[in-house]
Protein backbone atom coordinates (compact mmCIF):
# COMPACT_ATOMS: atom_id res chain seq x y z
CA UNK A 1 0.00 0.00 0.00
CA UNK A 2 1.36 3.42 -1.08
CA UNK A 3 2.02 5.96 1.57
CA UNK A 4 -0.65 8.61 -0.05
CA UNK A 5 -3.44 5.75 0.46
CA UNK A 6 -4.01 6.15 4.35
CA UNK A 7 -4.41 10.26 3.48
CA UNK A 8 -7.10 9.59 0.64
CA UNK A 9 -8.83 8.07 3.33
CA UNK A 10 -7.96 3.99 2.10
CA UNK A 11 -6.12 2.62 5.36
CA UNK A 12 -6.83 -0.65 6.23
CA UNK A 13 -9.89 -1.85 8.21
CA UNK A 14 -9.84 -1.71 12.37
CA UNK A 15 -9.47 -5.13 13.60
CA UNK A 16 -11.84 -4.37 16.19
CA UNK A 17 -15.02 -4.29 13.73
CA UNK A 18 -15.55 -7.95 13.70
CA UNK A 19 -16.43 -7.79 17.02
CA UNK A 20 -19.25 -4.95 16.82
CA UNK A 21 -20.53 -6.18 13.78
CA UNK A 22 -21.27 -10.29 15.20
CA UNK A 23 -22.61 -8.44 18.30
CA UNK A 24 -25.15 -6.52 16.36
CA UNK A 25 -26.06 -9.82 14.23
CA UNK A 26 -26.89 -11.33 17.13
CA UNK A 27 -28.83 -8.51 18.83
CA UNK A 28 -30.80 -7.50 15.68
CA UNK A 29 -31.98 -11.46 15.53
CA UNK A 30 -32.97 -11.06 19.51
CA UNK A 31 -34.87 -8.19 18.46
CA UNK A 32 -36.86 -9.13 15.26
CA UNK A 33 -37.44 -12.69 16.53
CA UNK A 34 -39.13 -11.33 19.38
CA UNK A 35 -40.77 -7.96 17.45
CA UNK A 36 -42.19 -10.35 14.15
CA UNK A 37 -43.89 -12.80 16.36
CA UNK A 38 -45.27 -10.02 18.62
CA UNK A 39 -48.93 -9.10 16.90
CA UNK A 40 -49.34 -12.75 15.96
CA UNK A 41 -48.73 -13.20 19.93
CA UNK A 42 -50.85 -10.58 21.34
CA UNK A 43 -53.94 -11.14 18.73
CA UNK A 44 -54.15 -15.27 19.39
CA UNK A 45 -52.83 -15.35 22.86
CA UNK A 46 -52.19 -12.61 25.12
CA UNK A 47 -55.30 -10.26 24.04
CA UNK A 48 -57.57 -13.29 24.35
CA UNK A 49 -59.73 -11.92 26.65
CA UNK A 50 -60.90 -9.11 24.26
CA UNK A 51 -64.01 -10.64 22.33
CA UNK A 52 -64.40 -9.06 18.79
CA UNK A 53 -61.58 -9.97 17.17
CA UNK A 54 -61.67 -6.15 15.83
CA UNK A 55 -61.38 -4.25 18.68
CA UNK A 56 -58.34 -7.12 19.51
CA UNK A 57 -56.62 -6.35 17.01
CA UNK A 58 -56.97 -2.60 17.11
CA UNK A 59 -55.50 -3.33 20.14
CA UNK A 60 -52.84 -5.22 19.21
CA UNK A 61 -51.74 -2.80 16.57
CA UNK A 62 -51.61 -0.29 19.16
CA UNK A 63 -49.54 -2.46 21.48
CA UNK A 64 -47.13 -2.84 18.77
CA UNK A 65 -46.91 0.71 17.90
CA UNK A 66 -46.74 2.04 21.16
CA UNK A 67 -43.61 -0.43 21.94
CA UNK A 68 -41.81 0.69 18.83
CA UNK A 69 -42.14 4.14 19.85
CA UNK A 70 -40.44 3.58 23.50
CA UNK A 71 -38.00 1.56 21.23
CA UNK A 72 -36.94 4.80 19.22
CA UNK A 73 -37.51 7.06 22.16
CA UNK A 74 -35.04 5.69 24.74
CA UNK A 75 -32.36 6.45 22.08
CA UNK A 76 -31.98 9.65 23.47
CA UNK A 77 -31.55 8.47 26.76
CA UNK A 78 -28.79 6.24 25.45
CA UNK A 79 -27.17 9.15 23.74
CA UNK A 80 -27.34 11.42 26.49
CA UNK A 81 -25.70 9.34 28.79
CA UNK A 82 -22.96 8.42 26.40
CA UNK A 83 -22.16 11.82 25.56
CA UNK A 84 -22.31 13.23 28.92
CA UNK A 85 -21.10 10.51 31.63
CA UNK A 86 -20.25 7.20 30.49
CA UNK A 87 -19.10 7.07 26.93
CA UNK A 88 -20.34 4.48 24.52
CA UNK A 89 -18.96 1.04 25.43
CA UNK A 90 -19.83 1.23 29.05
CA UNK A 91 -23.55 2.32 27.90
CA UNK A 92 -23.98 -0.30 25.40
CA UNK A 93 -22.75 -3.09 27.82
CA UNK A 94 -25.40 -1.84 30.67
CA UNK A 95 -28.21 -1.08 29.06
CA UNK A 96 -27.14 -4.71 27.19
CA UNK A 97 -27.85 -6.27 30.35
CA UNK A 98 -30.99 -4.93 30.97
CA UNK A 99 -32.26 -5.68 27.26
CA UNK A 100 -31.16 -9.84 28.42
CA UNK A 101 -33.19 -9.40 31.76
CA UNK A 102 -36.23 -7.89 29.46
CA UNK A 103 -36.34 -10.46 27.28
CA UNK A 104 -36.49 -13.26 30.03
CA UNK A 105 -39.58 -11.30 31.55
CA UNK A 106 -41.64 -11.88 28.18
CA UNK A 107 -40.44 -15.81 28.79
CA UNK A 108 -41.57 -15.85 32.04
CA UNK A 109 -44.44 -14.14 32.00
CA UNK A 110 -46.11 -15.18 28.46
CA UNK A 111 -49.24 -15.38 30.12
CA UNK A 112 -49.66 -12.33 32.77
CA UNK A 113 -50.47 -9.29 30.64
CA UNK A 114 -48.49 -6.90 33.40
CA UNK A 115 -45.59 -8.79 33.66
CA UNK A 116 -45.02 -9.16 30.05
CA UNK A 117 -45.81 -5.40 29.26
CA UNK A 118 -42.94 -4.79 31.93
CA UNK A 119 -40.54 -7.25 29.86
CA UNK A 120 -41.34 -5.32 26.59
CA UNK A 121 -40.65 -1.80 28.75
CA UNK A 122 -37.04 -3.63 29.92
CA UNK A 123 -36.46 -4.13 26.01
CA UNK A 124 -37.55 -1.28 24.94
CA UNK A 125 -35.32 1.00 27.30
CA UNK A 126 -32.37 -1.39 26.67
CA UNK A 127 -32.48 -1.50 22.82
CA UNK A 128 -33.38 1.73 22.28
CA UNK A 129 -30.83 3.24 24.65
CA UNK A 130 -27.59 1.29 22.63
CA UNK A 131 -29.67 2.17 19.03
CA UNK A 132 -27.85 5.20 18.73
CA UNK A 133 -24.72 4.17 20.29
CA UNK A 134 -23.35 0.99 18.34
CA UNK A 135 -23.39 2.61 14.60
CA UNK A 136 -21.59 5.64 15.82
CA UNK A 137 -19.53 3.33 17.94
CA UNK A 138 -18.60 1.65 14.64
CA UNK A 139 -17.92 5.38 13.09
CA UNK A 140 -15.31 5.82 16.23
CA UNK A 141 -13.58 3.17 15.05
CA UNK A 142 -12.53 5.15 12.30
CA UNK A 143 -10.89 8.51 11.10
CA UNK A 144 -9.21 10.33 7.90
CA UNK A 145 -6.62 7.03 7.28
CA UNK A 146 -9.53 4.92 6.74
CA UNK A 147 -12.78 6.76 6.46
CA UNK A 148 -13.08 5.46 2.96
CA UNK A 149 -14.05 1.93 4.59
CA UNK A 150 -16.59 3.33 7.20
CA UNK A 151 -18.76 3.31 4.19
CA UNK A 152 -18.66 -0.63 3.15
CA UNK A 153 -18.42 -1.02 7.12
CA UNK A 154 -22.35 0.49 7.37
CA UNK A 155 -23.18 -1.24 4.48
CA UNK A 156 -21.76 -4.65 5.95
CA UNK A 157 -22.87 -3.18 9.29
CA UNK A 158 -26.56 -3.12 7.81
CA UNK A 159 -26.02 -6.19 5.82
CA UNK A 160 -25.31 -7.95 9.27
CA UNK A 161 -28.46 -6.60 11.18
CA UNK A 162 -30.52 -7.67 7.95
CA UNK A 163 -29.07 -11.38 8.04
CA UNK A 164 -30.20 -11.63 11.90
CA UNK A 165 -33.66 -10.13 10.97
CA UNK A 166 -33.84 -12.48 8.23
CA UNK A 167 -32.98 -15.76 10.09
CA UNK A 168 -35.61 -14.62 13.25
CA UNK A 169 -38.41 -13.54 10.27
CA UNK A 170 -38.34 -17.21 9.19
CA UNK A 171 -38.15 -19.04 12.07
CA UNK A 172 -40.14 -17.52 15.41
CA UNK A 173 -43.11 -17.67 13.63
CA UNK A 174 -42.35 -21.39 13.72
CA UNK A 175 -41.10 -21.45 16.86
CA UNK A 176 -43.98 -19.91 18.28
CA UNK A 177 -46.70 -21.95 16.35
CA UNK A 178 -44.86 -25.38 17.43
CA UNK A 179 -43.09 -24.70 20.53
CA UNK A 180 -44.85 -22.12 22.42
CA UNK A 181 -44.67 -18.68 23.28
CA UNK A 182 -42.81 -19.36 26.17
CA UNK A 183 -39.83 -20.78 24.18
CA UNK A 184 -40.06 -18.97 21.13
CA UNK A 185 -39.41 -15.90 23.55
CA UNK A 186 -36.98 -16.98 25.55
CA UNK A 187 -34.65 -17.89 22.19
CA UNK A 188 -33.91 -14.46 20.83
CA UNK A 189 -32.97 -13.84 25.07
CA UNK A 190 -30.41 -16.35 24.43
CA UNK A 191 -29.17 -14.50 21.08
CA UNK A 192 -29.17 -11.39 23.07
CA UNK A 193 -26.88 -12.75 26.14
CA UNK A 194 -24.90 -14.03 23.46
CA UNK A 195 -24.30 -10.72 21.92
CA UNK A 196 -23.87 -8.89 25.05
CA UNK A 197 -20.63 -11.52 25.42
CA UNK A 198 -19.35 -10.98 21.52
CA UNK A 199 -19.09 -7.69 22.49
CA UNK A 200 -17.47 -7.80 26.25
CA UNK A 201 -14.82 -10.14 24.56
CA UNK A 202 -13.87 -7.24 22.01
CA UNK A 203 -13.19 -4.89 25.12
CA UNK A 204 -9.51 -4.54 25.16
CA UNK A 205 -9.55 -3.56 21.26
CA UNK A 206 -12.18 -0.96 20.65
CA UNK A 207 -11.41 2.92 20.44
CA UNK A 208 -13.29 4.17 23.34
CA UNK A 209 -13.80 8.21 22.42
CA UNK A 210 -14.50 9.60 26.03
CA UNK A 211 -17.36 11.75 26.87
CA UNK A 212 -17.55 15.51 26.08
CA UNK A 213 -16.57 17.28 29.17
CA UNK A 214 -19.65 20.02 30.07
CA UNK A 215 -18.46 23.35 27.83
CA UNK A 216 -20.02 26.83 27.85
CA UNK A 217 -20.50 26.50 23.96
CA UNK A 218 -22.72 23.19 23.94
CA UNK A 219 -25.73 22.84 21.90
CA UNK A 220 -28.23 24.01 24.73
CA UNK A 221 -26.29 26.22 25.99
CA UNK A 222 -26.26 28.42 22.69
CA UNK A 223 -29.84 27.79 21.56
CA UNK A 224 -30.30 29.29 25.55
CA UNK A 225 -28.72 32.21 24.89
CA UNK A 226 -30.35 32.95 21.54
CA UNK A 227 -33.25 32.20 22.70
CA UNK A 228 -32.82 34.83 25.54
CA UNK A 229 -30.95 37.47 24.22
CA UNK A 230 -31.83 41.21 23.83
CA UNK A 231 -31.37 43.31 20.89
CA UNK A 232 -32.28 47.04 20.77
CA UNK A 233 -35.09 47.74 19.55
CA UNK A 234 -36.06 44.51 18.48
CA UNK A 235 -38.77 41.99 20.37
CA UNK A 236 -37.74 38.32 20.75
CA UNK A 237 -40.16 36.72 17.93
CA UNK A 238 -38.06 33.53 18.12
CA UNK A 239 -38.39 33.28 22.19
CA UNK A 240 -42.35 33.92 21.60
CA UNK A 241 -42.33 30.76 19.06
CA UNK A 242 -40.19 28.24 21.46
CA UNK A 243 -43.13 29.22 23.97
CA UNK A 244 -45.96 28.75 22.08
CA UNK A 245 -44.35 24.99 21.15
CA UNK A 246 -44.18 24.89 24.98
CA UNK A 247 -47.62 26.11 25.79
CA UNK A 248 -48.67 23.57 22.98
CA UNK A 249 -46.37 20.44 24.80
CA UNK A 250 -48.28 21.74 28.07
CA UNK A 251 -52.10 21.07 25.97
CA UNK A 252 -50.90 18.11 24.60
CA UNK A 253 -49.46 16.32 27.73
CA UNK A 254 -53.27 17.94 29.42
CA UNK A 255 -55.49 16.06 26.55
CA UNK A 256 -53.34 12.59 27.40
CA UNK A 257 -56.20 11.16 29.03
CA UNK A 258 -58.70 11.40 26.03
CA UNK A 259 -55.45 10.48 23.46
CA UNK A 260 -53.78 8.32 25.57
CA UNK A 261 -50.32 9.33 27.33
CA UNK A 262 -47.81 8.05 24.34
CA UNK A 263 -49.91 10.13 21.80
CA UNK A 264 -49.78 13.03 24.70
CA UNK A 265 -46.57 12.42 25.70
CA UNK A 266 -44.71 12.24 22.84
CA UNK A 267 -46.80 14.97 20.48
CA UNK A 268 -45.50 17.25 23.47
CA UNK A 269 -41.67 16.21 22.59
CA UNK A 270 -42.77 16.68 19.14
CA UNK A 271 -44.22 20.57 19.95
CA UNK A 272 -40.89 21.36 21.98
CA UNK A 273 -38.37 20.38 19.68
CA UNK A 274 -39.93 21.76 15.98
CA UNK A 275 -41.30 25.21 17.89
CA UNK A 276 -37.55 25.42 19.88
CA UNK A 277 -35.89 24.71 16.48
CA UNK A 278 -37.48 27.87 14.71
CA UNK A 279 -37.18 29.67 17.52
CA UNK A 280 -33.73 29.37 18.26
CA UNK A 281 -33.04 29.52 14.38
CA UNK A 282 -34.43 32.97 13.72
CA UNK A 283 -32.11 34.23 16.95
CA UNK A 284 -29.49 32.37 16.16
CA UNK A 285 -27.15 35.05 15.25
CA UNK A 286 -27.56 37.12 18.93
CA UNK A 287 -25.51 34.04 20.51
CA UNK A 288 -22.17 35.55 18.47
CA UNK A 289 -20.03 37.39 20.90
CA UNK A 290 -20.82 35.06 24.34
CA UNK A 291 -20.24 32.21 22.22
CA UNK A 292 -17.72 31.42 19.75
CA UNK A 293 -18.38 31.53 15.45
CA UNK A 294 -17.58 27.96 15.71
CA UNK A 295 -20.41 27.25 18.55
CA UNK A 296 -23.36 29.04 16.58
CA UNK A 297 -22.50 27.45 13.25
CA UNK A 298 -22.25 24.07 15.30
CA UNK A 299 -25.94 24.70 16.37
CA UNK A 300 -27.01 26.54 12.75
CA UNK A 301 -25.42 22.74 11.46
CA UNK A 302 -27.12 20.53 13.83
CA UNK A 303 -30.62 22.38 12.92
CA UNK A 304 -30.44 21.88 9.35
CA UNK A 305 -29.79 18.14 10.16
CA UNK A 306 -33.00 17.90 12.49
CA UNK A 307 -35.05 19.19 9.30
CA UNK A 308 -34.10 15.95 7.61
CA UNK A 309 -34.69 13.78 10.37
CA UNK A 310 -38.15 15.22 10.71
CA UNK A 311 -38.98 14.78 7.01
CA UNK A 312 -38.03 11.03 7.25
CA UNK A 313 -40.61 10.25 9.55
CA UNK A 314 -42.93 9.36 6.87
CA UNK A 315 -40.67 6.85 6.15
CA UNK A 316 -40.82 5.01 9.29
CA UNK A 317 -45.02 5.41 9.36
CA UNK A 318 -45.21 3.74 6.31
CA UNK A 319 -42.29 1.05 6.75
CA UNK A 320 -43.08 -0.28 10.93
CA UNK A 321 -46.72 -1.20 9.48
CA UNK A 322 -45.40 -3.75 7.56
CA UNK A 323 -45.15 -5.67 10.91
CA UNK A 324 -48.58 -4.70 11.80
CA UNK A 325 -50.83 -3.55 9.03
CA UNK A 326 -49.69 -5.87 6.75
CA UNK A 327 -50.02 -8.42 9.17
CA UNK A 328 -53.63 -8.13 9.52
CA UNK A 329 -53.89 -8.30 5.87
CA UNK A 330 -51.81 -11.17 5.38
CA UNK A 331 -54.23 -13.12 8.13
CA UNK A 332 -57.06 -12.49 5.50
CA UNK A 333 -54.64 -13.83 2.05
CA UNK A 334 -54.84 -17.90 1.47
CA UNK A 335 -51.46 -19.30 2.56
CA UNK A 336 -50.17 -21.37 -0.02
CA UNK A 337 -47.54 -24.66 0.12
CA UNK A 338 -44.27 -24.00 -0.84
CA UNK A 339 -41.53 -27.08 -1.87
CA UNK A 340 -38.25 -25.90 -1.43
CA UNK A 341 -35.33 -28.45 -1.99
CA UNK A 342 -38.10 -31.13 -1.51
CA UNK A 343 -39.08 -29.74 1.59
CA UNK A 344 -42.86 -28.76 1.49
CA UNK A 345 -44.49 -25.92 3.68
CA UNK A 346 -46.68 -23.56 4.26
CA UNK A 347 -46.00 -20.20 4.11
CA UNK A 348 -47.18 -18.32 7.35
CA UNK A 349 -48.78 -14.42 7.39
CA UNK A 350 -45.77 -13.61 9.87
CA UNK A 351 -42.87 -15.57 7.86
CA UNK A 352 -43.87 -13.03 4.89
CA UNK A 353 -41.73 -10.59 6.49
CA UNK A 354 -38.08 -12.25 5.67
CA UNK A 355 -38.83 -11.01 2.90
CA UNK A 356 -37.41 -7.52 3.67
CA UNK A 357 -34.09 -8.29 5.64
CA UNK A 358 -33.71 -11.16 2.41
CA UNK A 359 -33.78 -8.16 -0.26
CA UNK A 360 -31.92 -5.95 2.07
CA UNK A 361 -28.79 -8.10 1.79
CA UNK A 362 -29.47 -8.81 -2.09
CA UNK A 363 -29.96 -5.10 -2.90
CA UNK A 364 -26.88 -3.68 -0.51
CA UNK A 365 -23.76 -5.29 -2.77
CA UNK A 366 -26.31 -4.93 -5.71
CA UNK A 367 -26.40 -1.29 -5.48
CA UNK A 368 -22.42 -0.88 -4.93
CA UNK A 369 -21.75 -3.11 -7.05
CA UNK A 370 -24.31 -2.45 -10.30
CA UNK A 371 -26.42 0.34 -9.33
CA UNK A 372 -24.57 3.40 -7.88
CA UNK A 373 -21.69 2.31 -10.79
CA UNK A 374 -24.02 2.86 -13.45
CA UNK A 375 -25.88 5.82 -11.87
CA UNK A 376 -22.01 7.72 -11.97
CA UNK A 377 -21.59 6.71 -15.14
CA UNK A 378 -24.30 8.36 -16.16
CA UNK A 379 -23.18 11.52 -14.29
CA UNK A 380 -25.90 11.20 -11.49
CA UNK A 381 -23.79 11.13 -7.85
CA UNK A 382 -26.21 8.79 -5.55
CA UNK A 383 -25.43 11.35 -2.69
CA UNK A 384 -26.91 10.61 1.06
CA UNK A 385 -30.01 12.89 0.17
CA UNK A 386 -30.37 11.76 -2.96
CA UNK A 387 -30.89 8.07 -2.23
CA UNK A 388 -32.87 9.17 1.35
CA UNK A 389 -35.60 11.30 -1.20
CA UNK A 390 -35.54 8.48 -3.66
CA UNK A 391 -36.17 5.81 -0.66
CA UNK A 392 -39.21 7.62 1.23
CA UNK A 393 -40.77 7.87 -2.63
CA UNK A 394 -40.30 4.17 -3.08
CA UNK A 395 -42.20 3.57 0.48
CA UNK A 396 -45.25 5.52 -1.16
CA UNK A 397 -45.51 3.62 -4.00
CA UNK A 398 -45.27 -0.02 -2.02
CA UNK A 399 -47.94 1.57 -0.10
CA UNK A 400 -50.12 2.11 -3.75
CA UNK A 401 -49.63 -1.56 -4.43
CA UNK A 402 -50.38 -2.84 -1.27
CA UNK A 403 -53.19 -0.73 -0.98
CA UNK A 404 -54.73 -2.17 -4.52
CA UNK A 405 -54.37 -5.19 -2.95
CA UNK A 406 -56.41 -4.77 -0.12
CA UNK A 407 -59.38 -2.84 -2.50
CA UNK A 408 -59.07 -6.26 -4.66
CA UNK A 409 -59.84 -8.86 -1.81
CA UNK A 410 -62.81 -6.14 0.00
CA UNK A 411 -64.14 -6.73 -3.88
CA UNK A 412 -64.39 -10.53 -3.18
CA UNK A 413 -61.32 -11.79 -4.79
CA UNK A 414 -59.00 -13.88 -3.35
CA UNK A 415 -55.38 -12.79 -2.45
CA UNK A 416 -52.37 -15.41 -2.22
CA UNK A 417 -49.47 -13.94 0.20
CA UNK A 418 -47.35 -14.05 -2.55
CA UNK A 419 -49.13 -11.09 -3.64
CA UNK A 420 -47.26 -9.23 -0.79
CA UNK A 421 -44.20 -10.36 -2.59
CA UNK A 422 -43.79 -7.11 -4.48
CA UNK A 423 -44.70 -4.61 -1.81
CA UNK A 424 -42.05 -5.71 0.03
CA UNK A 425 -39.78 -5.62 -3.01
CA UNK A 426 -40.43 -1.80 -3.49
CA UNK A 427 -40.49 -0.90 0.36
CA UNK A 428 -37.25 -2.90 1.21
CA UNK A 429 -35.70 -0.68 -1.96
CA UNK A 430 -37.09 2.28 -0.20
CA UNK A 431 -35.46 1.42 3.46
CA UNK A 432 -31.96 0.59 1.80
CA UNK A 433 -31.95 3.99 0.15
CA UNK A 434 -32.83 5.45 3.39
CA UNK A 435 -32.42 3.52 6.32
CA UNK A 436 -28.50 2.51 5.34
CA UNK A 437 -28.05 6.02 4.55
CA UNK A 438 -29.25 7.60 7.32
CA UNK A 439 -27.07 5.80 9.71
CA UNK A 440 -23.72 6.96 7.73
CA UNK A 441 -25.80 10.55 7.08
CA UNK A 442 -26.10 11.10 11.23
CA UNK A 443 -22.55 10.48 12.19
CA UNK A 444 -20.89 12.08 9.30
CA UNK A 445 -22.96 15.46 9.67
CA UNK A 446 -23.06 15.59 13.81
CA UNK A 447 -20.66 17.28 15.76
CA UNK A 448 -18.10 15.52 17.37
CA UNK A 449 -19.22 16.29 21.47
CA UNK A 450 -23.33 15.12 19.85
CA UNK A 451 -22.75 12.33 17.86
CA UNK A 452 -24.77 9.66 20.42
CA UNK A 453 -27.16 12.22 20.84
CA UNK A 454 -27.75 12.81 16.86
CA UNK A 455 -28.00 9.30 16.24
CA UNK A 456 -30.61 9.41 19.41
CA UNK A 457 -32.68 12.04 17.27
CA UNK A 458 -32.39 9.87 14.23
CA UNK A 459 -33.86 7.39 15.85
CA UNK A 460 -36.29 9.79 17.23
CA UNK A 461 -37.50 10.15 13.86
CA UNK A 462 -38.98 6.41 13.67
CA UNK A 463 -40.82 7.27 17.51
CA UNK A 464 -42.32 10.50 15.72
CA UNK A 465 -43.02 7.94 12.62
CA UNK A 466 -45.18 5.66 14.89
CA UNK A 467 -46.41 8.61 16.53
CA UNK A 468 -48.04 9.55 12.84
CA UNK A 469 -49.59 5.65 12.69
CA UNK A 470 -51.38 5.80 16.42
CA UNK A 471 -52.80 9.47 16.00
CA UNK A 472 -54.41 8.37 12.25
CA UNK A 473 -55.38 4.82 13.90
CA UNK A 474 -57.46 6.94 16.54
CA UNK A 475 -58.80 9.29 14.16
CA UNK A 476 -60.43 6.42 12.07
CA UNK A 477 -62.24 5.94 15.29
CA UNK A 478 -64.06 9.05 15.33
CA UNK A 479 -67.74 8.83 13.40
CA UNK A 480 -67.20 11.96 11.22
CA UNK A 481 -64.00 10.77 9.35
CA UNK A 482 -65.70 7.11 9.07
CA UNK A 483 -68.53 8.59 7.75
CA UNK A 484 -66.32 10.47 5.21
CA UNK A 485 -64.02 7.43 4.53
CA UNK A 486 -67.03 5.30 3.66
CA UNK A 487 -68.19 8.24 1.45
CA UNK A 488 -65.12 7.36 -0.82
CA UNK A 489 -66.09 3.70 -1.12
CA UNK A 490 -63.30 2.03 0.20
CA UNK A 491 -62.89 0.04 3.26
CA UNK A 492 -61.24 1.77 6.32
CA UNK A 493 -57.29 0.30 6.11
CA UNK A 494 -57.86 0.70 2.23
CA UNK A 495 -58.79 4.37 3.06
CA UNK A 496 -55.43 4.37 5.41
CA UNK A 497 -52.90 2.79 3.31
CA UNK A 498 -53.79 5.11 0.31
CA UNK A 499 -54.10 8.45 2.95
CA UNK A 500 -50.35 7.09 4.20
CA UNK A 501 -48.71 6.33 0.18
CA UNK A 502 -49.78 10.37 -0.15
CA UNK A 503 -48.20 11.46 2.86
CA UNK A 504 -44.86 9.97 1.76
CA UNK A 505 -45.34 10.59 -1.92
CA UNK A 506 -45.76 14.33 -0.72
CA UNK A 507 -42.77 14.51 1.69
CA UNK A 508 -40.59 12.90 -1.04
CA UNK A 509 -40.86 16.19 -2.90
CA UNK A 510 -40.50 18.59 0.14
CA UNK A 511 -37.02 16.71 0.70
CA UNK A 512 -35.75 16.60 -1.99
CA UNK A 513 -36.47 20.42 -2.75
CA UNK A 514 -34.74 20.70 1.01
CA UNK A 515 -31.71 18.47 -0.11
CA UNK A 516 -30.88 21.09 -3.04
CA UNK A 517 -30.05 23.39 -0.35
CA UNK A 518 -28.64 21.22 2.15
CA UNK A 519 -24.33 21.52 2.36
CA UNK A 520 -22.75 18.00 3.65
CA UNK A 521 -19.98 18.47 5.72
CA UNK A 522 -17.15 15.90 6.97
CA UNK A 523 -16.69 15.25 10.58
CA UNK A 524 -14.68 12.03 10.87
CA UNK A 525 -11.75 12.14 13.10
CA UNK A 526 -9.02 14.17 12.26
CA UNK A 527 -6.33 12.04 13.95
CA UNK A 528 -4.84 8.79 14.39
CA UNK A 529 -7.27 5.87 15.89
CA UNK A 530 -5.97 5.87 19.14
CA UNK A 531 -6.94 9.64 19.69
CA UNK A 532 -10.06 11.20 20.44
CA UNK A 533 -10.35 14.46 18.89
CA UNK A 534 -12.50 15.28 15.47
CA UNK A 535 -12.80 17.69 13.11
CA UNK A 536 -15.22 18.92 10.43
CA UNK A 537 -13.79 19.29 6.92
CA UNK A 538 -15.88 20.69 3.71
CA UNK A 539 -17.52 17.54 1.68
CA UNK A 540 -18.95 17.42 -1.56
CA UNK A 541 -23.09 17.82 -1.52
Amino acid sequence: MSQAEPHAGNGPLPRQIPYIVATEGCERFSFYGMRNILTPFLISTLLAFIPLMEDRTSEAKHVFHTFVIGVYFFPLLGGFLADRFYGKYNTIFWLSLIYVIGHGCLAVFEDNLTGFYFGLFLIALGSGGIKPLISAFVGDQFDQTNKNKAKIVFDAFYWMINFGSFFASLLMPVFLKNLGPSIAFAIPGLLMLTAWIVLWSGRKKYVNVPPAAPNENSFTRVAQTALLAKKPGEGRPGLVVALIGALGAVASLIMSYKWGFVIGACTALVLVLAFGGIGTSMQLERARGKHGDEAVEGVRAVLRILIVFALVTPFWSLFDQKASTWIVQANSMTSPMLSIFGWEFQLLPAQMQAMNPLMVMILIPLNNILIFPILRALGIEPTALRRMGAGIALSGLAWIIIGWIQISMDAGTPMSLLWQLLPYIVLTMGEVLVSATGLEFAYSQSPASMKGSITGFWQLAVTVGNLWVLIVNSSVKNDAVLGHIAGTGMSTIAFQMFFFAGFALLTALVFMLYAMRYKMVDNYRVTEPAATCYGAIPAKA
